[in-house]
Protein backbone atom coordinates (compact mmCIF):
# COMPACT_ATOMS: atom_id res chain seq x y z
CA UNK A 1 0.00 0.00 0.00
CA UNK A 2 2.88 2.56 0.71
CA UNK A 3 4.39 1.23 -2.49
CA UNK A 4 1.80 2.04 -4.08
CA UNK A 5 1.17 5.77 -2.58
CA UNK A 6 4.58 6.02 -4.04
CA UNK A 7 6.58 6.14 -1.08
CA UNK A 8 10.41 4.78 -0.84
CA UNK A 9 9.99 1.72 1.53
CA UNK A 10 12.25 -0.23 3.85
CA UNK A 11 11.33 -3.09 5.88
CA UNK A 12 12.04 -3.58 9.17
CA UNK A 13 11.70 -6.34 11.44
CA UNK A 14 12.53 -6.23 15.48
CA UNK A 15 14.44 -9.54 17.29
CA UNK A 16 14.35 -9.88 20.46
CA UNK A 17 16.20 -12.58 20.56
CA UNK A 18 14.42 -14.66 23.20
CA UNK A 19 14.36 -18.45 23.25
CA UNK A 20 11.74 -20.11 21.94
CA UNK A 21 11.68 -18.60 18.67
CA UNK A 22 10.77 -21.80 16.29
CA UNK A 23 11.76 -21.81 12.48
CA UNK A 24 8.37 -23.73 12.09
CA UNK A 25 5.98 -22.00 9.35
CA UNK A 26 4.33 -19.33 11.07
CA UNK A 27 1.20 -19.83 8.65
CA UNK A 28 0.83 -23.48 10.20
CA UNK A 29 1.92 -23.55 13.63
CA UNK A 30 0.17 -23.46 16.61
CA UNK A 31 1.83 -20.43 18.22
CA UNK A 32 0.47 -16.82 17.44
CA UNK A 33 2.86 -14.89 17.96
CA UNK A 34 4.62 -11.84 15.81
CA UNK A 35 8.43 -11.99 16.41
CA UNK A 36 9.62 -15.33 16.43
CA UNK A 37 11.79 -16.36 13.75
CA UNK A 38 9.12 -17.88 11.32
CA UNK A 39 7.82 -14.59 11.45
CA UNK A 40 10.84 -12.96 10.45
CA UNK A 41 11.28 -15.54 7.45
CA UNK A 42 7.42 -14.67 6.15
CA UNK A 43 8.32 -10.52 6.97
CA UNK A 44 11.62 -11.00 4.83
CA UNK A 45 9.84 -13.15 1.59
CA UNK A 46 7.36 -10.31 1.31
CA UNK A 47 9.76 -7.66 1.19
CA UNK A 48 11.69 -9.97 -1.49
CA UNK A 49 8.27 -10.13 -3.29
CA UNK A 50 7.83 -6.09 -3.29
CA UNK A 51 11.56 -5.99 -4.30
CA UNK A 52 12.58 -3.36 -0.85
CA UNK A 53 15.59 -3.40 1.26
CA UNK A 54 14.90 -5.61 4.57
CA UNK A 55 16.59 -5.36 7.50
CA UNK A 56 16.07 -7.42 10.93
CA UNK A 57 16.97 -5.44 13.72
CA UNK A 58 18.57 -6.54 17.50
CA UNK A 59 16.65 -4.90 20.07
CA UNK A 60 17.42 -7.50 22.52
CA UNK A 61 18.30 -5.27 25.16
CA UNK A 62 15.47 -3.34 25.11
CA UNK A 63 13.55 -6.14 24.83
CA UNK A 64 15.03 -7.78 28.34
CA UNK A 65 14.39 -4.43 29.69
CA UNK A 66 10.14 -5.00 28.48
CA UNK A 67 10.69 -9.40 30.10
CA UNK A 68 11.88 -8.23 33.25
CA UNK A 69 9.13 -4.84 33.91
CA UNK A 70 6.57 -7.92 33.09
CA UNK A 71 8.15 -9.99 36.05
CA UNK A 72 8.60 -7.09 38.63
CA UNK A 73 4.94 -6.27 37.94
CA UNK A 74 3.54 -9.46 38.40
CA UNK A 75 5.56 -10.27 41.24
CA UNK A 76 4.26 -7.00 42.71
CA UNK A 77 0.45 -8.19 42.25
CA UNK A 78 -0.14 -6.14 39.40
CA UNK A 79 -1.03 -7.03 35.90
CA UNK A 80 0.98 -5.28 33.56
CA UNK A 81 1.07 -4.64 29.44
CA UNK A 82 3.61 -5.64 27.68
CA UNK A 83 2.36 -4.84 24.46
CA UNK A 84 2.36 -1.36 25.18
CA UNK A 85 5.69 -1.36 27.14
CA UNK A 86 6.67 -2.38 23.55
CA UNK A 87 5.72 0.81 22.27
CA UNK A 88 6.79 2.93 24.10
CA UNK A 89 10.30 1.81 23.99
CA UNK A 90 11.00 -0.32 20.92
CA UNK A 91 8.25 0.44 18.17
CA UNK A 92 7.69 3.92 18.62
CA UNK A 93 11.05 4.56 20.70
CA UNK A 94 14.21 2.99 18.99
CA UNK A 95 12.40 2.46 15.74
CA UNK A 96 12.36 6.39 15.45
CA UNK A 97 16.19 6.26 16.47
CA UNK A 98 16.45 3.83 13.28
CA UNK A 99 14.74 5.57 11.00
CA UNK A 100 16.52 8.80 11.64
CA UNK A 101 20.03 6.92 11.25
CA UNK A 102 18.66 5.66 7.82
CA UNK A 103 17.59 8.93 6.85
CA UNK A 104 13.72 8.12 6.79
CA UNK A 105 10.57 10.15 7.29
CA UNK A 106 7.93 8.02 8.37
CA UNK A 107 7.75 5.09 10.26
CA UNK A 108 4.67 2.56 9.17
CA UNK A 109 3.09 0.09 11.30
CA UNK A 110 0.25 -2.40 10.72
CA UNK A 111 -1.59 -1.07 13.37
CA UNK A 112 -5.23 -0.72 13.63
CA UNK A 113 -5.66 3.00 14.28
CA UNK A 114 -5.84 6.19 12.15
CA UNK A 115 -4.45 9.51 12.32
CA UNK A 116 -6.34 12.63 11.19
CA UNK A 117 -5.33 15.90 11.01
CA UNK A 118 -7.37 18.52 12.71
CA UNK A 119 -8.22 22.33 12.20
CA UNK A 120 -5.80 23.18 14.34
CA UNK A 121 -3.09 21.73 12.18
CA UNK A 122 -2.41 19.32 14.71
CA UNK A 123 -2.08 15.21 14.13
CA UNK A 124 -4.76 13.20 16.35
CA UNK A 125 -4.75 9.77 16.71
CA UNK A 126 -7.99 8.32 16.28
CA UNK A 127 -9.82 4.75 16.46
CA UNK A 128 -9.21 2.03 13.67
CA UNK A 129 -12.10 1.74 11.34
CA UNK A 130 -12.69 -2.09 11.99
CA UNK A 131 -14.08 -1.47 16.24
CA UNK A 132 -13.25 -5.16 16.36
CA UNK A 133 -9.73 -4.83 15.42
CA UNK A 134 -9.34 -0.98 16.85
CA UNK A 135 -5.64 -1.12 18.28
CA UNK A 136 -5.95 2.36 19.38
CA UNK A 137 -5.72 2.17 23.46
CA UNK A 138 -2.37 0.29 23.05
CA UNK A 139 -0.83 3.39 21.27
CA UNK A 140 -1.75 6.06 24.07
CA UNK A 141 2.17 5.87 24.82
CA UNK A 142 3.27 7.46 21.98
CA UNK A 143 4.99 10.82 21.94
CA UNK A 144 3.25 13.89 20.92
CA UNK A 145 6.02 15.00 18.88
CA UNK A 146 5.96 11.45 16.85
CA UNK A 147 2.17 11.60 15.31
CA UNK A 148 3.12 13.62 12.14
CA UNK A 149 5.63 11.45 11.11
CA UNK A 150 3.99 7.81 12.01
CA UNK A 151 1.90 6.58 8.95
CA UNK A 152 -0.78 3.64 9.62
CA UNK A 153 -2.06 2.21 6.63
CA UNK A 154 -4.25 -0.39 7.34
CA UNK A 155 -6.33 1.61 10.33
CA UNK A 156 -9.26 3.37 7.01
CA UNK A 157 -9.86 -0.67 6.44
CA UNK A 158 -11.43 -3.29 8.06
CA UNK A 159 -9.25 -6.55 8.50
CA UNK A 160 -10.87 -8.81 5.71
CA UNK A 161 -10.16 -5.91 3.20
CA UNK A 162 -6.54 -6.28 4.50
CA UNK A 163 -6.42 -9.90 4.17
CA UNK A 164 -8.38 -9.26 0.36
CA UNK A 165 -5.02 -6.82 -0.70
CA UNK A 166 -2.53 -9.19 0.81
CA UNK A 167 -4.70 -12.65 -1.61
CA UNK A 168 -4.60 -10.46 -4.36
CA UNK A 169 -0.77 -9.46 -3.84
CA UNK A 170 -0.21 -13.45 -3.54
CA UNK A 171 1.63 -12.79 -0.19
CA UNK A 172 1.24 -16.28 1.46
CA UNK A 173 0.48 -14.44 4.74
CA UNK A 174 -3.01 -13.32 3.93
CA UNK A 175 -4.57 -16.24 5.44
CA UNK A 176 -1.76 -15.93 8.69
CA UNK A 177 -3.78 -15.87 11.82
CA UNK A 178 -3.55 -12.71 14.52
CA UNK A 179 -1.09 -11.83 16.96
CA UNK A 180 -2.80 -13.13 20.08
CA UNK A 181 -0.13 -14.16 22.10
CA UNK A 182 2.80 -12.35 24.48
CA UNK A 183 5.30 -13.20 22.07
CA UNK A 184 8.24 -14.00 25.15
CA UNK A 185 5.36 -16.40 26.91
CA UNK A 186 5.23 -20.04 26.17
CA UNK A 187 2.33 -22.04 25.69
CA UNK A 188 0.05 -18.77 27.02
CA UNK A 189 1.66 -19.72 30.98
CA UNK A 190 2.87 -16.44 32.10
CA UNK A 191 2.63 -17.77 35.67
CA UNK A 192 5.08 -20.04 34.91
CA UNK A 193 6.92 -17.87 33.10
CA UNK A 194 7.19 -15.23 35.80
CA UNK A 195 8.09 -18.36 38.10
CA UNK A 196 10.88 -18.82 36.03
CA UNK A 197 12.27 -15.46 35.90
CA UNK A 198 11.42 -13.96 39.79
CA UNK A 199 14.43 -16.02 41.51
CA UNK A 200 13.65 -16.99 44.90
CA UNK A 201 10.82 -14.51 45.76
CA UNK A 202 7.93 -16.32 47.59
CA UNK A 203 4.25 -15.48 46.43
CA UNK A 204 2.65 -18.05 47.68
CA UNK A 205 -0.51 -17.36 50.18
CA UNK A 206 -3.81 -17.71 51.58
CA UNK A 207 -7.28 -17.13 49.38
CA UNK A 208 -9.24 -15.06 51.52
CA UNK A 209 -12.86 -13.10 51.07
CA UNK A 210 -13.22 -9.45 51.33
CA UNK A 211 -13.70 -9.48 54.85
CA UNK A 212 -10.47 -11.20 55.20
CA UNK A 213 -11.59 -14.82 56.16
CA UNK A 214 -9.24 -17.83 54.84
CA UNK A 215 -11.33 -19.93 52.04
CA UNK A 216 -7.78 -21.48 50.73
CA UNK A 217 -4.10 -21.50 49.84
CA UNK A 218 -2.42 -20.42 46.39
CA UNK A 219 0.83 -21.23 45.44
CA UNK A 220 1.85 -18.00 43.76
CA UNK A 221 -0.32 -14.91 42.97
CA UNK A 222 0.89 -14.04 39.82
CA UNK A 223 -1.74 -16.78 38.77
CA UNK A 224 -4.48 -13.91 39.16
CA UNK A 225 -5.65 -10.50 37.94
CA UNK A 226 -8.04 -8.56 38.88
CA UNK A 227 -11.90 -9.40 37.57
CA UNK A 228 -10.66 -13.19 37.08
CA UNK A 229 -13.34 -15.93 37.97
CA UNK A 230 -11.80 -18.93 36.11
CA UNK A 231 -8.95 -20.87 37.83
CA UNK A 232 -9.07 -19.54 41.42
CA UNK A 233 -9.63 -23.21 43.14
CA UNK A 234 -12.46 -22.33 45.14
CA UNK A 235 -15.96 -23.39 45.67
CA UNK A 236 -18.53 -20.44 46.76
CA UNK A 237 -21.95 -21.46 45.60
CA UNK A 238 -22.07 -18.45 43.57
CA UNK A 239 -19.46 -16.99 40.78
CA UNK A 240 -16.47 -15.30 42.42
CA UNK A 241 -13.76 -12.78 41.22
CA UNK A 242 -10.43 -11.98 41.81
CA UNK A 243 -11.29 -8.61 43.80
CA UNK A 244 -7.46 -7.36 44.27
CA UNK A 245 -4.20 -8.75 45.13
CA UNK A 246 -2.27 -7.94 47.75
CA UNK A 247 1.29 -8.69 47.60
CA UNK A 248 2.66 -7.48 50.99
CA UNK A 249 0.19 -10.08 52.55
CA UNK A 250 0.13 -12.48 49.73
CA UNK A 251 -3.46 -12.58 50.32
CA UNK A 252 -5.75 -12.73 47.02
CA UNK A 253 -8.79 -11.61 47.79
CA UNK A 254 -12.11 -12.94 46.15
CA UNK A 255 -15.98 -11.57 46.29
CA UNK A 256 -18.80 -11.72 43.98
CA UNK A 257 -18.86 -9.31 41.15
CA UNK A 258 -20.64 -6.61 42.73
CA UNK A 259 -17.46 -5.90 45.02
CA UNK A 260 -15.65 -5.65 41.77
CA UNK A 261 -17.55 -2.22 40.85
CA UNK A 262 -15.19 0.46 40.96
CA UNK A 263 -16.41 4.30 40.05
CA UNK A 264 -13.13 6.02 40.40
CA UNK A 265 -9.13 5.04 39.89
CA UNK A 266 -6.00 7.02 39.59
CA UNK A 267 -3.03 6.62 37.21
CA UNK A 268 0.59 7.28 37.05
CA UNK A 269 3.05 8.11 34.50
CA UNK A 270 1.04 9.77 32.15
CA UNK A 271 1.07 10.43 27.90
CA UNK A 272 -0.74 13.34 26.86
CA UNK A 273 -1.30 13.74 22.67
CA UNK A 274 -3.43 16.91 23.22
CA UNK A 275 -3.52 19.64 25.93
CA UNK A 276 -5.89 18.03 28.55
CA UNK A 277 -6.49 21.16 30.93
CA UNK A 278 -7.16 21.02 34.28
CA UNK A 279 -10.43 18.87 33.91
CA UNK A 280 -11.85 17.09 31.02
CA UNK A 281 -15.06 15.24 29.81
CA UNK A 282 -14.25 12.18 28.25
CA UNK A 283 -14.69 8.36 27.67
CA UNK A 284 -12.03 5.90 30.23
CA UNK A 285 -11.25 3.00 28.56
CA UNK A 286 -10.24 0.26 31.27
CA UNK A 287 -8.66 -2.77 29.59
CA UNK A 288 -8.20 -3.67 25.29
CA UNK A 289 -11.70 -5.04 25.24
CA UNK A 290 -13.21 -3.38 27.74
CA UNK A 291 -15.81 -0.36 26.25
CA UNK A 292 -15.09 2.86 27.06
CA UNK A 293 -16.86 4.15 30.17
CA UNK A 294 -18.30 8.17 30.64
CA UNK A 295 -16.55 10.17 33.29
CA UNK A 296 -14.01 13.04 33.88
CA UNK A 297 -10.59 13.40 34.38
CA UNK A 298 -8.64 15.34 36.69
CA UNK A 299 -5.24 16.63 36.58
CA UNK A 300 -3.04 15.73 39.00
CA UNK A 301 0.68 16.96 40.02
CA UNK A 302 3.47 14.31 39.42
CA UNK A 303 2.03 13.18 36.00
CA UNK A 304 -0.79 11.51 37.58
CA UNK A 305 -4.74 12.03 36.84
CA UNK A 306 -7.95 10.71 38.32
CA UNK A 307 -11.36 9.25 36.87
CA UNK A 308 -14.47 9.87 38.18
CA UNK A 309 -16.26 7.28 36.12
CA UNK A 310 -20.16 7.87 35.40
CA UNK A 311 -20.94 4.27 35.90
CA UNK A 312 -19.07 1.52 37.91
CA UNK A 313 -16.22 -0.74 35.41
CA UNK A 314 -15.44 -4.28 36.86
CA UNK A 315 -11.60 -5.34 36.58
CA UNK A 316 -9.63 -2.53 37.41
CA UNK A 317 -6.49 -3.71 37.55
CA UNK A 318 -3.77 -2.00 38.53
CA UNK A 319 -0.67 -1.93 35.62
CA UNK A 320 -2.75 -1.81 32.95
CA UNK A 321 -3.56 1.25 30.50
CA UNK A 322 -6.44 3.48 31.61
CA UNK A 323 -7.06 5.79 28.17
CA UNK A 324 -9.44 8.90 27.48
CA UNK A 325 -10.96 8.82 24.52
CA UNK A 326 -13.44 12.29 23.27
CA UNK A 327 -15.46 10.18 20.46
CA UNK A 328 -13.05 8.36 18.24
CA UNK A 329 -9.82 10.61 19.17
CA UNK A 330 -7.10 9.54 21.77
CA UNK A 331 -6.77 12.07 24.61
CA UNK A 332 -4.14 10.58 26.58
CA UNK A 333 -3.83 7.93 28.82
CA UNK A 334 -1.75 6.68 32.05
CA UNK A 335 -0.59 3.49 33.78
CA UNK A 336 -3.83 2.27 36.81
CA UNK A 337 -2.40 2.65 40.19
Amino acid sequence: MLREGGHDVVGVFMRHGQEGESNVDATTCNRQGCCSAADAADARRVAQMLDIPFYAVNFEKEFQTIIDHFVSEYTAGRTPNPCIQCNTLIKFGRLFEYADSIGAKYVATGHYARLVETEGEETALCRGLDDAKDQSYVLFVIRREFLPRLMFPVGEYRKPEIRRIAERLGLRVADKRDSQEICFVPERNHAAFVRSKRGDIDTSGDIVDTKGQVLGHHDGFERFTVGQRKGIGIAMGEPCYVVRIEAQTRWVVIGPKEELAVSRLTANETNWLTDPGGAISCEVKIRYRSPAVEGTVQILPGNRFEAELCRPCWGVAPGQAAVCYRGDRVLGGGWIE
